[in-house]
């Protein structure tokens, strides 16, 4: 995956301050009615309709009709809009008052990342290993963190299993990706590409020495299984079972 950009590589300091203040009010401006809020909500229809390459100083400036020094009155460069931008994107749902149990929690936190990232795929091209919190980054830990926290795990823990369906998600959605980026590159689907090499493959299978792929079943391959809710939920009952260790251990020390 090609233009891969990293979120906190710009001025941390000036960028929290945009963050969670705003940044200072430009004291004159070329354009009235420009904000901050306005470029970053333009930037992002920019990286959601051309890609994130496409997110430049100029052409966000163009998107509003404006100049493009006049960006640089509300913020230093595009690496500290980019960081404005995922935390406007990733703005969390739900309140943290909500009670519907861990599981539920993270089964929803799952489903939403994915089709976050199906909303803004330019999302999977930003490494965000070291990401800058914001609001809406605080806002979502604190949600999710509130639901699970009757797991019974360290805090430490309940970070990881956070991490852990990040982790799963991004990597399924990263596969779709490619999946779609494939089909629009080669012009072939995904049915007419695999049937483009079955002719071959049966041939292989045939000859006995791939006994157990020659016995799957016809639609092992096939397009309908839920390949992601599969593997969600086997992680969730991995989830499940330490819960219940946790809390037999807890038990037995009471016992004691």
């Amino acid at each position: 995956m090609t233009g891969t950009e990293t979120s906190g590589s710009g001025d941390i300091a000036r960028t929290l301050d945009l963050l969670w203040h705003g940044g200072p009010r430009p004291s004159r401006g070329p354009k009235p009615g420009l904000t901050l809020d306005r470029i970053v909500e333009a930037a992002i229809r920019v990286a959601d309709g051309e890609g994130l390459a496409a997110v430049t100083m100029r052409r966000v400036a163009t998107e509003l009709g404006t100049g493009t020094m006049s960006l640089y009155r509300y913020l230093p460069g595009k690496a500290e809009l980019l960081d404005l931008m995922l935390d406007r994107v990733q703005r969390p749902s739900g309140t943290a008052q909500e009670d519907i149990g861990w599981r539920a929690a993270l089964e929803h936190l799952a489903h939403a990342t994915l089709a976050l990232l199906r909303e803004h795929p330019w999302l999977l091209h930003v490494n965000q290993s070291r990401p800058v919190l914001g609001p809406s980054a605080i806002e979502g830990m604190e949600v999710v963190l509130t639901q699970i926290r009757p797991m019974g795990l360290t805090d430490a823990e309940l970070v990881s299993a956070v991490v852990m369906i990040d982790g799963y998600v991004f990597g399924a959605a990263r596969t779709q990706l490619h999946s779609e980026q494939a089909e629009r590159a080669t012009g072939l689907t995904d049915a007419e590409f695999w049937e483009a090499q079955l002719p071959v493959l049966e041939e292989a299978l045939a000859t006995g020495r791939y006994p157990v792929m020659a016995g799957l079943a016809e639609d092992a391959f096939g397009p309908d299984f839920d390949h992601f809710g599969f593997g969600l939920e086997r992680i969730l009952d991995g989830l499940e079972v330490l819960v219940a260790r946790r809390a037999q251990a807890g038990r037995e020390r009471r016992v004691r």
